[in-house]
């Protein structure tokens, strides 16, 4: 068999129907939303890799923290002989895993985009000898089904990318991901936590302007995808602390009364001044709270830890 497989379950145009549908559902209901994956076209995946370099931008070099203390830990406590990884992008912190699980068989990395799978996936079947690499072209948010490899099975869920979801997709995802593991397979998810809210807030509001140009950049994605004419110059970008449900909240928000057309949904859009569209929830985490959120689907909290200084977490949790 050969070291790199690569199995498409989304059609060809899966993506452009999604596109359609989100920005459809968004922009003509109350309040106006657009979900966040799409912000990484190639120059939104570019703009987030600055984001991460940011001095303001710590969930990354926290996590990054986490991985390299802990991920012998992490593979003393699974013993895994497949990592399966959602969201998998680069693969870049992986790698920590993947040398420290010494008994590993398959690497099971799922994303969208085909071409970071198979970049990442040659590179690592190169530097790796004897690791199988099965990559999974899918959106795990909409199902998903693994290929036959041997277990235990390790699930990674990192970067904070939980918190994007609402809480009750969190609870189908968690659902979703217990009915892929078998008793004593395991979830390791990471998680950002909540802090002061002037922390929260920088990280996502740079000095540098950075993540205003990447929560405009949706708009373009728009633009060149479904023909709009939004003007990005035209909307601020808004960071805000939702204290009540603990999320920030990126939006974007008009600067003038305007009209945006969108002529490949038929739909033209009105905007009034000040008017918000809301492009991501990022919500902040408690160690209590993830515990009851993976009980409820089954799973249960065996390992939690953070960076030294208490801002990010990883958790490493047994699938009963």
């Amino acid at each position: 068999m050969s070291p790199f497989l690569l199995t498409r379950t989304l059609p060809e145009d899966a993506t452009d129907a999604a596109l359609r549908a989100d920005v459809h559902h968004g922009l003509t209901g109350t309040p106006k939303t657009l979900p966040p994956k799409w912000f990484y076209d190639a120059h939104g995946s570019e703009l987030f890799e600055q984001i991460t370099e940011l001095p303001e931008y710590y969930p990354t070099r926290a996590e990054r923290e986490i991985l390299i203390a802990r991920s012998g830990e992490i593979a003393a406590a699974t013993h895994a002989r497949t990592l399966v990884e959602l969201g998998s992008g680069s693969s870049e912190k992986t790698r920590y895993l993947l040398d420290a699980l010494t008994g590993l068989h398959t690497y099971v990395p799922v994303d969208v985009s085909e071409s970071a799978l198979t970049q990442a996936g040659q590179a690592l079947v190169a530097e790796r000898p004897g690791l199988q690499v099965h990559a999974l072209i899918a959106d795990f948010t909409a199902g998903l089904t693994l290929p036959d490899t041997p277990g235990p099975r390790l699930l990674a869920f990192l970067g904070g990318t939980i918190g994007n979801l609402l809480p009750a997709e969190r609870a189908a995802f968690f659902a979703a991901v217990r009915s892929l593991l078998s008793p004593g397979d395991a979830l390791l998810l990471g998680t950002d936590l909540v802090k002061d809210e002037k922390v929260l807030v920088e990280a996502y509001d740079d000095a540098a302007g950075v993540t205003a140009a990447f929560n405009k950049n949706v708009l373009t994605v728009v633009n060149r995808e479904l023909h709009a004419d939004f003007d990005p110059g035209a909307f601020d970008h808004v960071a805000l602390w939702d204290a009540a449900n603990e999320w920030i909240e990126m939006r974007l928000r008009s600067r003038t009364a305007q009209t945006v057309k969108i002529p490949a949904l038929d739909l033209a859009v009105d905007f009034a001044e000040g008017e918000e569209l809301r492009t991501e929830v990022s919500a902040k985490f408690r160690k209590e709270g993830v515990r009851a959120e993976l009980a409820a689907a089954g799973l249960d909290l065996a390992h939690w830890w953070t960076d030294q200084e208490g801002r990010f977490a990883l958790s490493l949790s047994v699938a009963r």
